[in-house]
């Protein structure tokens, strides 16, 4: 049984390559972004004036898809709702801010935007973001995502996964998600290790160690 955040054998693996621009404008960040191929493997964030692309690596991607499936599973498993934005991208120009996260998500806010497209301008943030970055990112996105409004952020470096929820536009760090409080850090470590060896025995166990907590409580 893993009690302890995966860490690589002999060194930090690369996740991400990443290109950064300073001072550039809203309209030079509008500029990139409508340039660049609506099909593409690059993510973009904006924060006021600095614009970072990400081009995600296998180490990345392998955290990220597995973390969504453990989100999917526990969405489904407690008879929740849920509206998957993926990496739509999140443009806020009223704020200067722009984001292509590694995977959003509609959950106590579902309702209000089910059946049709969103309008960032408009509705409600997603309740939930998660990013992965295994590299360093020079942007705050702590600062991104709150000034945004987001509810819950959750952070994953390839080794420890931090959890955040917006009190009074902050963030504040916490040990259990407010979205699945029944979960515990060490869930999530556990089913990222199993799922390194065999990712749908991973997720039998899984859905089934789930079932055993609903039950108890």
């Amino acid at each position: 049984m893993v009690t302890t955040p995966i860490k690589p054998n002999i060194q930090k693996p690369v996740g991400e390559q990443r290109v950064i621009f300073h001072r550039l404008s809203w309209d030079d960040y509008l500029q990139i972004f409508n340039a660049l191929p609506q099909r593409r493997n690059s993510r973009l964030t904006y924060d006021g004036n600095t614009l970072e692309i990400t081009m995600p690596l296998e180490d990345h991607e392998f955290a990220l898809r597995l973390i969504e499936r453990f989100i999917l599973i526990l969405v489904f498993e407690m008879g929740m709702k849920l509206k998957t934005m993926g990496s739509t991208t999140i443009n806020r120009e009223k704020l200067q801010r722009g984001s292509e996260p590694d995977c959003a998500f509609y959950i106590q806010n579902q309702p209000k935007v089910a059946g049709r497209n969103v309008d960032f301008e408009t509705d409600p943030p997603p309740d939930l973001i998660v990013e992965v970055d295994i590299t360093h990112t020079d942007i705050d996105k702590n600062r991104l995502y709150a000034a945004m409004g987001v509810p819950e952020f959750w952070r994953y470096n390839g080794e420890i996964w931090r959890i955040f929820q917006l009190e009074n536009s902050e963030y504040q760090e916490c040990e259990i998600s407010p979205t699945f409080p029944q979960i515990k850090k060490n869930d999530l470590y556990n089913f990222l290790a199993e799922a390194q060896q065999d990712e749908i025995e991973a997720e039998h166990n899984f859905r089934s160690f789930i079932r055993e907590q609903l039950a108890i409580t």
